[in-house]
């Protein structure tokens, strides 16, 4: 037992870190802390969550460059409720691999302007959902849904920060002539879309 805990969750996926800094809290008596090493913004949002909802003082910091430091703080008087350290949720689960595909900047038929703004509705929608997606790539006109002047950059922009990898296509941006406007994620090409679908547990295609 002690009333000071570190764990080092460099290198584990998703839910471990969580499951890892429950058990070092159910080891502290009464007050304490426990520090935790993580390699990715999602494992030091999930432990911030837990820390919050377990009733804790939580802080955190980057030290490089994909290495951060989240510091839970029991104070006194707070336990840490019973549960089976398993049952810790991520905000993007290991279990489950969803891609969101998204091959336009409009979403259905009939109307454009009314197609352009239910996808700033679904793309909003997807930020609000309690589980998000793993991956999320853009092609063909959806490639200007992740470049300046976009209006779903905003939302897009929150969600790469909790961890959801925003891809797209290369030569789509090169064809449209936006390859420099690109401003949210990361560019790729067919054969890793083809991959990240073949890979995917679940599709959505707004």
């Amino acid at each position: 037992m002690a009333n000071n805990v570190q764990v080092d969750a460099m290198g584990d996926a998703c839910p471990i870190p969580v499951v890892k800094t429950l058990k070092a809290l159910r080891e502290l008596v009464g007050a304490g802390t426990v520090v935790t090493l993580v390699d990715n913004e999602v494992a030091l949002e999930n432990l911030t969550r837990m820390g919050h909802e377990k009733g804790c003082e939580v802080s955190s910091e980057q030290l490089g460059e994909k290495r951060y430091r989240v510091t839970l703080t029991v104070p006194e008087g707070i336990e840490v409720a019973d549960g089976e350290p398993e049952a810790a949720t991520c905000l993007v689960p290991a279990e489950r691999n969803l891609v969101i595909q998204v091959s336009s900047d409009a979403m259905g038929t009939g109307s454009d302007e009314l197609g352009r703004s239910l996808m700033k509705a679904f793309v909003y929608a997807v930020t609000q959902q309690d589980e998000l997606p793993a991956t999320m790539l853009f092609y063909n006109g959806g490639a200007h849904l992740t470049c300046e002047g976009s209006p779903c950059l905003d939302d897009l922009k929150a969600l790469a920060e909790q961890g959801v990898e925003i891809l797209t296509c290369g030569t789509c941006l090169n064809h449209y002539g936006i390859a420099d406007k690109l401003a949210v994620g990361d560019v790729t090409n067919m054969y890793v879309i083809c991959q990240k679908l073949e890979q995917a547990s679940h599709v959505v295609r707004p």
